[in-house]
């Protein structure tokens, strides 16, 4: 049997589209995904960004739980680094009160206080530098830092903070989230803590990771579900996956490791097609790499008459290189490899193209493949 499939949505903004079209159509993806046996629907977390809708994945699942009716659906991820354990846990405890077993509490760093990552090559021992064992496309680490140092984070960073806050650590808050779901936590006096609604709630929590460090090693030692970022970070999905499985502790919602893999792919019914449906891709990363934003991801003929300098190649290259474009055979292939270089239990795919057509087209063409294998 076939890994289970998960959407991640970014509710990308077309070109010519407004954020209310980006939202009908993320609503529209959802009914079908649920109809074509996705196991999961997943919201993503960004601001400051044209081309994204998605900033409030609460808001958005309330909308989509109320359009679906058995898919489960998450946050991928709720970006801690700018917001309160007792605030999360509220907000999704608000969640599965009407609509009781349904969501995963997915929960990500963004940019909060950390111990020091573990630094690795994000390649494994006996593999060539550019590859996995089995020939999975391990590109070239991508460095972060002037992206992170770009004016945009600075003032995303100014605007999501309340003055002169600070973030907690990523793995206090981890710890508290825990204690405020299980009804246990005690201020530093000792006083108790209860979120109502919240505490108790019904809500799978998974914590999403991009290297080896504290992101997989608090998932680890918690006992809890780990997705691995392959379309965000692919040069470090390897050492991610690894860390976590080297700190795991059974828990009493796991006893074994439990891992959830991306990748972004688009699918259609022949090579070119799909080619073309994806042309847009490496503009698009372009602009969130180099510190402006996710533009409204443009058309095949926009993306076309980009004039590309090889610094521009250079920095969306890991990104372009590992998407996963082709027929619906061409890419279930290149699913197997990420699954089996990964171990994966289950992949997360993430689909963008201009048109939301296309869009469900590729997700249906993947489904059907996926389920014949």
């Amino acid at each position: 049997m076939n890994s289970p499939l998960t959407v991640l949505d970014l509710v990308p903004i077309p070109s010519g589209a407004t954020a209310a079209q980006a939202l009908r159509n993320s609503i529209d993806l959802a009914r079908r995904a649920e109809r074509l046996g996705y196991t999961r629907y997943w919201f993503a977390e960004h601001h400051l960004n044209p081309g994204v809708a998605g900033t409030s994945p609460a808001v958005v699942l309330a909308l989509t739980a109320s359009a679906t009716s058995s898919i489960r659906l998450g946050s991928g991820a709720v970006q801690l680094g700018h917001r309160t354990a007792l605030s999360t846990v509220e907000e999704f405890g608000l969640l599965d009160a009407l609509h009781p077993g349904r969501f995963d509490l997915g929960l990500g760093r963004s940019g909060g206080p950390s111990r020091s990552e573990k630094q690795s090559s994000g390649t494994t021992g006996d593999g060539p530098p550019d590859s996995a064992p089995n020939g999975l496309l391990i590109p070239p680490r991508f460095d972060p830092g002037p992206l992170l140092r770009s004016p945009r984070f600075a003032v995303q960073r100014t605007l999501l903070r309340q003055p002169g806050a600070e973030a907690q650590d990523y793995g206090e808050q981890i710890d508290d989230i825990l204690a405020l779901l299980a009804g246990t936590y005690r201020g530093p006096d000792g006083t108790p803590a209860h979120a109502i609604p919240g505490q108790d709630a019904d809500v799978q929590l998974w914590i999403l990771g991009s290297s080896g460090g504290q992101s997989a090693e608090v998932a680890g030692r918690n006992g809890l579900r780990f997705a691995a970022n392959y379309h965000v970070s692919p040069a470090t999905v390897l050492e991610a996956a690894h860390g976590y499985r080297a700190a795991f502790r059974p828990s009493a919602e796991l006893d074994r490791p439990h891992v959830s893999v991306s990748a972004d792919v688009v699918v259609a019914e022949d090579e070119d097609t799909a080619r073309e449906l994806a042309t847009g891709y490496g503009l698009w990363v372009r602009g969130i790499r180099d510190g402006s934003g996710a533009i409204p991801y443009p058309s095949a003929k926009e993306a076309a008459a980009h004039r590309w300098t090889e610094q521009d190649r250079t920095l969306v290259a890991d990104r372009v290189d590992t998407q996963f474009v082709g027929t619906p055979g061409q890419v279930a292939d290149q699913l197997e490899l990420l699954r089996e270089a990964t171990a994966a239990d289950e992949l997360i795919i993430t689909t963008i193209t201009h048109e939301h057509a296309d869009r469900v087209r590729s997700y249906e063409l993947l489904a059907e493949e996926w389920h014949r294998r």
